[in-house]
């Protein structure tokens, strides 16, 4: 579910993947190749230098999963504490700017939130909201 959370918020290359999740490279390489077999993600090739090596992008079926890590989301704020005292996840109606909850139509404007309209402040990380990826098509 990270590396979806991950892939949900654009990360795509495996180095990436790696140095913000702390795995080691042989479960990271077999969790990516099960997640494109499921068809959550999909290769995309690119080259680096003058080798050539695969994005993982989210696919249809990966962008649909945004309702479970919604959920999840609010179960750890529920349940769980940061090791060090932190604001929570938001999600941010990039249309017109408001926190909101997630899914559903925004609590400040009334309008329905699309997957392209929804971003991330995830204040830990960064004060800035983060759009979500889009799904390869």
């Amino acid at each position: 579910m990270l590396i979806l959370r991950n892939a949900t918020l654009g990360m795509t290359r495996f180095e990436d993947f790696r140095s913000d999740l702390g795995i080691a490279d042989n479960i990271l390489s077999a969790r990516l190749s099960r997640l494109v077999e499921r068809g959550l993600l999909t290769r995309v090739p690119y080259r680096d230098g003058g080798r050539t090596r695969d994005e993982y992008r989210l696919t249809a079926a990966g962008a649909d999963l945004l309702p479970v890590l919604h959920a999840l989301a609010a179960w750890g704020h529920e349940h769980t504490a940061p090791a060090e005292p932190a604001e929570p996840m938001r999600v941010v109606h990039r249309t017109c700017g408001h926190a909101t909850t997630a899914g559903g139509h925004c609590d400040h404007c009334g309008h329905p939130v699309r997957r392209e309209e929804e971003a991330w402040i995830r204040p830990w990380r960064s004060p800035e909201p983060t759009p979500l990826a889009d799904p390869v098509t």
